[in-house]
């Protein structure tokens, strides 16, 4: 199965200051590049467990008996590290977004390039696809969707418009959903529209913005003492989630402070907000929007 170069390889693996002996987990484990990248740091004795619901990914398994590849939604990794007899771990890394993969299989239905039906499922087996979401979707939930995931101010317009379009007819593919759409698609601006309207979608269909709520949130509970989180974000909502849990180990508002004005938050960061070089968005189209951040348990 191709997959492409993972994004900040060298800058996300630094970031968990791997121990030879530690255990690690690739949350979103894709074609395999940040776990090899991994295994190759780690000694005989270190264990690297990898999550991914994407059932095209099983077939990038590493023979390796330190690894241990699960089919799950990372928003289970607390519970599936115990099932495997994990409490702690060293570090934890996670590359955010959609794989370079899934946006070049047309029939995934993830990106703006390609005819396809509207499916943008990263697992498979879900009920959820985008195009429960456009057929179904009430106006006022719709709107909801493009406002709150996609940034759109034309929400409330583009909701009303499916909305009566579906009444003649369903939306059954991308190209019949750009054409409902192409009044809202200005042709100097059109790539960078749709790819929010896409963007909006498919967060709702993977519940993204949840899923990557209860993940932070166990996240402290499974780091050990001085252990490390290495994440790459590509959206702002993504970002912002992440930064406000780094920082006040809260996604709103700040944290109580005791009676002499100090908090405690779980983790701090480490260095400053990493992207990519110029070299490498040129190699990787895919590195343009990522910003990694690391973190590490207090």
């Amino acid at each position: 199965m191709e997959y492409h170069n993972p994004v900040l390889l060298k800058e996300t693996v630094d970031g968990l200051n791997i121990k030879e002996d530690g255990i690690y987990v690739d949350v979103t484990f894709g074609g395999g590049g940040h776990s090899k990248e991994i295994l190759r740091r780690l000694g005989e004795k270190g264990r690297l467990f990898a999550f991914d619901q994407d059932q095209d990914a099983l077939e990038n398994a590493l023979d390796d008996d330190r690894f241990v590849l699960i089919h799950e939604n990372f928003r289970y990794i607390k519970r599936f590290l115990r099932f495997h007899g994990v409490r702690s771990v060293d570090g934890v890394l996670a590359d955010f977004g959609v794989s370079s993969h899934q946006f070049d299989v047309a029939e995934r239905g993830f990106s703006t390039r390609f005819e396809a039906d509207l499916d943008m499922r990263m697992n498979q087996e879900n009920e959820l696809s985008a195009f429960n979401v456009v057929n179904e979707y009430d106006e006022a939930r719709l709107k909801q969707v493009f406002l709150q995931y996609g940034e759109l101010r034309a929400a409330p317009a583009m909701a009303r418009l499916i909305v009566d379009y579906r009444e003649s007819q369903k939306i059954v593919t991308s190209t019949q959903l750009k054409e409902v759409l192409k009044k809202f698609l200005p042709p100097r601006h059109e790539n960078k529209v749709l790819a929010q309207i896409y963007q909006a979608i498919r967060i709702e269909v993977n519940q993204e913005i949840e899923v990557l709520k209860e993940f932070l949130q166990q996240t402290p509970e499974i780091l050990k003492s001085d252990g490390r989180l290495s994440f790459i974000s590509y959206h702002s909502l993504e970002d912002r989630l992440v930064k406000r849990f780094i920082r006040n180990g809260l996604f709103e508002g700040e944290p109580e402070r005791d009676m002499f004005g100090n908090f405690e938050v779980p983790l701090k960061k480490v260095g400053g907000l990493i992207v990519p070089t110029k070299e490498e968005i040129k190699i990787n189209s895919r590195a343009r929007s990522a910003k990694l951040r690391i973190a590490e348990k207090v």
